[in-house]
């Protein structure tokens, strides 16, 4: 018991110091790390869609983009300068505190993967896939051409000037002197982040272990069965693609804040498969799994490139460095299937039988 309190202790610090010693090396290795911890989101949140309800989502970047945008047009001022209504009312522009901006993006978030869940509830397996991807691919679509007649998402050139994250006065967007130590923006954003996946973890695995995470698992299993226990299935799935989309929504927004900029070409169907991908490489149903995968895949592109530039030079440049880039991931991906079929971290208890837990 002791050695495993240790284990957090030391894990915790870890965390706490990494982004201080990543800012060394250069602030891009810390702007990797944050990538990093919204994927994770991302992941944990597409999980209970797809590991704990067992409903494959291939539209789950449309959540992010939702929230994204969301935050977008509420913390720039575009909205000001497109329609003179909101400029009257609101001359300096609409800065909305964190504290409005997260429960605002997980409610539209939610509603809008319910809104989805509605039309696709007796769907499964490849159809359902088939459904959310072209969903996906409709906001998408929608965000690059709602710039006319009335411009609203300002179409393929995105929004831009989108306020940093503000909390109680410390503004994320500048460094920041403390003791001495200069702590860059990009580690403050490390920090929030670690925050919000900290809560995200807690908030999975209560619902992991509550009746409803049983039920969303027992219509995984065998959804006639549970229709026959008296679960209403219905009312579960819409619930699980509320819940899942809400994680994305959150995410998005602290993108928007991160990036300080949104364009329809951070949502394409790539960032859907690589979210499924997350979850799958690290173990459907498993949050240390999801964690895991989440900061793999995230992580292997920017490590790929020190490998992908030499093999570049070696070939005399007939080699695109991002094309082997994929090809590299492609064959890590094959690879770690083919040894490792159920994930990297699969749940120990995958199967019809939860009776270790009970």
């Amino acid at each position: 018991m002791k050695n495993h309190k240790i284990q957090w202790v030391l894990g915790a610090v870890a965390l706490l110091v990494l982004p201080l010693i990543l800012q060394y090396f250069g602030n891009a290795w810390v702007r990797i790390a944050d990538l990093a911890l919204l994927y994770v989101m991302l992941a944990l949140g597409l999980n209970i869609v797809v590991g704990y309800a067992g409903l494959l989502d291939l539209g789950y970047v449309a959540f992010y983009a939702v929230g994204a945008y969301m935050f977008g047009l509420l913390a720039s001022p575009h909205l000001a300068d497109n329609f003179a209504w909101f400029a009257a009312h609101f001359p300096e522009g609409l800065h909305m505190s964190l504290w409005m901006v997260i429960p605002l993006a997980l409610v539209l978030a939610a509603i809008t993967g319910v809104l989805l869940g509605i039309p696709v509830l007796k769907l499964r397996g490849d159809y359902l896939a088939i459904v959310t991807l072209g969903f996906g691919e409709i906001i998408r679509i929608f965000l690059n051409n709602l710039d006319h007649p009335v411009n609203i998402t300002n179409g393929p050139k995105g929004l831009g000037q989108i306020d940093s994250v503000k909390i109680f006065g410390l503004d994320f967007g500048r460094r920041l002197e403390l003791f001495g130590f200069d702590i860059s923006s990009v580690t403050l954003y490390y920090y929030l982040f670690l925050a919000l996946v900290l809560v995200t973890i807690v908030v999975c695995y209560r619902l992991q272990d509550s009746r409803i995470g049983r039920a969303w698992m027992a219509i995984r299993e065998d959804e006639i069965a549970a229709k026959a226990m008296g679960i209403n299935t219905r009312n579960m799935k819409l619930l699980a693609f509320g819940m899942g989309a809400s994680f994305g929504g959150v995410a998005g927004s602290m993108f928007a804040a991160f990036q300080g900029f949104v364009s329809p070409e951070s949502f394409s169907l790539m960032e859907s498969v690589m979210i499924v991908a997350m979850v799958v490489l690290g173990g459907i149903g498993h949050i240390p799994g999801v964690i895991l995968g989440a900061v793999l895949l995230s992580a292997l592109p920017e490590v790929l490139r020190y490998v992908a530039g030499p093999l570049q030079a070696m070939t005399d440049g007939r080699l695109d460095a991002s094309i082997l880039r994929q090809l590299l991931i492609a064959l890590a991906m094959i690879i770690v299937m083919l040894l490792r079929p159920r994930g990297l971290w699969p749940a120990p208890e995958h199967g019809k039988s939860l009776a270790q837990k009970s």
